[in-house]
C-alpha cells in the first residue's frame, strides 16, 4: 500500500503536463479576422479568470455563497478541453451538443483519453472526468457550485465581448455585427448580476479591466525574439495555474482558503505591471538596492493609480495578494505575518488566517519563466538574454533543491533535459 507520502509526490506536476498546458501560449483565437495583436487561448483564460474573481466577489458582497475552489478547477479544465479541442470552434461544438448528443460524448471521451496518460493525479482525473460530464449535461452541476458556476460564464461571454470589442476597431461592420449581437444576446441571462452591469455600463469596474488588459498587450522578454511570444496577463494565468497543481503535492491537505488564496495571489502576482510595464530580472538586480527601490515605486504607483479601481468589496484582498507576494504568510488582526511553511501546514492551515504558499508562487513564476525561455531556444529562435535566464534560474535551483515540499530541482531539469 502506497504511503501518503508516495501518494503526494506522484501527483507532482511532470514534464509532459506542464508542456501540454504551455500549448495554450499557440492556440490563436480569431484567426479568422484582422487582429491588431495575437489572441491567444491562455491570454483569454487569464481575463476570464480575472473577471470570475471580480463578478464572485461583487455576489459575495450581497451575501451569496462562491464556491470558489470549484470555479479555479473548472477554469482549468475549460483550458485542458480547449487545449485538446482547438481545431473545433465553439459554434460548431455548440452545433454536436445540440444536434449529435451521442456524437458529443463520444468527443468528451475522446478528450479525457488525451490527458488520461499524462495526468497522473487520479482524484484531478476523477474530477475532470466529472467536470466534462457537468458541461455536456451528463452530471449535475451541485447546488452549492451554481452559483459560482453563473459567475464563471458571466466571465467567459465578458472576456469573449472584450476581444470582439477590440477586433472591431479593425474590421469591417460586416464580419463582425452578426457575432456582437450574438454575443450580446448570450450576455442577457447575466444582467442580474450587479457586477456585470458595471462592465456593460462601463463604470468603475469596467475601468480596472482595461488596467488589467494592458498586461495582455505586454510581452515577456521583449527584448528578444521568443516563440511562442508570450503576454504577461498569460503568464500569470499560467503561474497560478502551476501554482494550484504544486499545491496538490502538499504532505497535508490545504484548507480551502488557502488554494483559493494560493490560485489569486498566482494570478494577480504581477497586477503592478499593469501601471509600471514589465521590468526585466537582470535591471532589477543591476545594483544591491535597486530591487527594493523598485518594490517601493511598484507599491506607490499601485496605491495611485490601480486602488482607486479597485471596489471596496475585493480591494483589501486584493492588495494582500499583491504585496509581499513571494512570502509564506498569513493576515492577522488586520496584517500580514510571514510564517515559515512548516507552520502553514502544522498551525495555520485555516481559513481564519487566511495563508498563502507566496513561496510556491515564486515557484511556479520561475518554473514559467524556465519553461518560456527553453522552449524558444528549443525551436531554434534563442539569444544571450534566453539563454543567460534559462541557466540562470536553473543556476538557483540545484539538482536536489527541496522547496516547501517541491523537488524543484529535479522537476526543472526534467523540464529542460537537463541531467545535471
Amino acid at each position: 500500500m502506497q504511503t501518503r507520502k508516495q501518494v503526494q509526490a506522484s501527483k507532482m506536476i511532470n514534464q509532459k503536463l506542464a508542456l501540454k498546458i504551455f500549448e495554450g501560449f499557440s492556440i490563436q483565437r480569431w484567426n479568422d479576422l484582422i487582429r491588431p495583436f495575437e489572441f491567444v487561448e491562455m491570454d483569454k483564460a487569464a481575463e476570464k479568470m480575472v473577471l470570475a474573481y471580480i463578478i464572485g466577489k461583487g455576489e459575495e458582497a450581497r451575501g451569496v455563497k462562491i464556491d470558489w475552489k470549484w470555479m479555479i478547477y473548472a477554469s482549468l479544465f475549460d483550458l485542458l478541453r480547449k487545449i485538446a479541442l482547438c481545431d473545433i470552434k465553439a459554434p460548431v461544438q455548440q452545433m454536436l451538443k445540440k444536434e449529435y448528443p451521442a456524437e458529443y460524448m463520444r468527443l468528451n471521451e475522446w478528450v479525457l483519453n488525451q490527458y488520461k496518460s499524462i495526468l497522473n493525479d487520479d482524484e484531478l482525473f476523477s474530477m475532470f472526468t466529472i467536470y466534462i460530464g457537468q458541461k455536456s449535461g451528463s452530471f449535475e452541476i451541485p447546488a452549492k457550485s451554481k452559483a459560482a458556476a453563473k459567475v464563471l460564464s458571466a466571465a467567459h461571454k465578458f472576456s469573449t465581448i472584450r476581444e470582439l470589442d477590440m477586433l472591431r476597431a479593425v474590421n469591417e461592420r460586416e464580419r463582425t455585427d452578426k457575432i456582437n449581437t450574438e454575443l450580446q444576446a448570450q450576455l442577457q441571462p447575466f444582467l442580474d448580476l450587479p457586477v456585470v452591469q458595471s462592465l456593460v455600463t462601463r463604470q468603475i469596474s469596467f475601468d480596472f479591466i482595461m488596467k488589467i488588459e494592458q498586461l495582455r498587450f505586454q510581452t515577456r522578454w521583449n527584448q528578444t525574439p521568443r516563440v511562442p511570444s508570450t503576454s504577461v496577463l498569460g503568464h500569470c494565468y499560467f503561474v497560478a495555474i502551476m501554482t494550484l497543481l504544486f499545491c496538490r503535492s502538499n504532505p497535508v491537505k490545504m484548507c480551502e482558503r488557502r488554494v483559493v488564496n494560493d490560485f489569486f495571489s498566482a494570478l494577480f502576482h504581477d497586477l503592478p505591471e499593469a501601471v509600471t510595464r514589465d521590468i526585466i530580472s537582470p535591471v532589477k538586480q543591476a545594483t544591491d538596492e535597486l530591487p527594493f527601490i523598485v518594490k517601493r515605486i511598484e507599491d506607490e504607483i499601485v496605491n495611485k493609480e490601480l486602488v482607486p479601481l479597485m471596489e471596496p468589496f475585493y480591494a483589501n484582498e486584493l492588495i494582500y495578494y499583491t504585496s509581499d507576494e513571494f512570502s509564506d504568510r498569513i493576515f492577522v488582526d488586520g496584517k500580514t505575518v510571514q510564517v515559515e511553511w512548516t507552520d502553514l501546514n502544522k498551525k495555520y492551515n485555516s481559513s481564519e488566517f487566511s495563508p498563502v504558499d507566496g513561496r510556491i508562487v515564486r515557484i511556479a513564476d520561475h518554473l514559467s519563466a524556465l519553461m518560456e525561455a527553453d522552449i524558444s531556444i528549443k525551436h531554434g529562435i534563442t539569444s544571450s538574454h534566453l539563454k543567460y535566464g534559462r541557466d540562470g534560474i536553473l543556476k538557483s535551483y540545484g539538482v536536489d533543491k527541496v522547496i516547501d515540499g517541491i523537488h524543484v530541482g529535479k522537476l526543472f531539469r526534467e523540464i529542460t533535459g537537463e541531467t545535471s
